[in-house]
């Protein structure tokens, strides 16, 4: 449940189905700071890293996505890929509960970093990762990831890897 401008959500989290592919793609698409991906990459997530993803639903209608992965080289690590908040649940506290709910999952016994890369421009996500590490009580480091210059073309920014840990389990 959420609390927005007094008005109380009831949101539902769970894992995503490859149903809800279609539905989350169009939610990225929707919060127009996200790069979009396929809609094919979001059916496989859905499929195939369901346990570390997580939709917030409400009335039939996912209203937020995370979705994340274990990085095969380090296996005390969840990679967040993307986080996507609908604009009618955004300040809502949402996105935070979307980690916690991620976090908290049998998927990620043993993680004690969460990692996601963020532009420049990206406040809201810069300032979602370092509230996390406050409300744990943990480190946030920034350092660069991607440089500008390995994107094709010229209007893609640097992605700056937030690194929020060590998590006291």
């Amino acid at each position: 449940m959420t609390i927005k401008n007094g008005a109380v959500h009831r949101v539902r989290m769970r894992e995503p189905r490859k149903e809800d592919g279609g539905q989350i793609w169009e939610l990225v698409r929707e919060t127009g700071v996200l790069d979009l991906n396929s809609p094919y990459a979001y059916l496989m997530l859905c499929k195939f890293f369901s346990s570390t993803c997580v939709v917030a639903e409400e009335r039939n209608q996912i209203v937020g996505f995370v979705s994340a992965f274990r990085p095969p080289t380090s296996d005390d690590t969840i990679f967040v890929w993307q986080i996507g908040v609908s604009e009618s649940h955004r300040g809502s506290g949402l996105g935070m509960a979307l980690l916690k709910e991620l976090i908290s999952r049998d998927a990620c016994a043993g993680i004690r970093y969460l990692e996601a890369t963020v532009s420049p421009s990206n406040l809201p996500s810069q300032s979602l990762f370092r509230s996390l590490s406050r409300e744990f009580a943990t480190d946030c480091e920034v350092v660069e990831c991607f440089p500008a210059h390995l994107f094709p073309g010229r209007n893609h920014q640097a992605e700056m890897t937030f690194r929020v840990g060590p998590f006291k389990k």
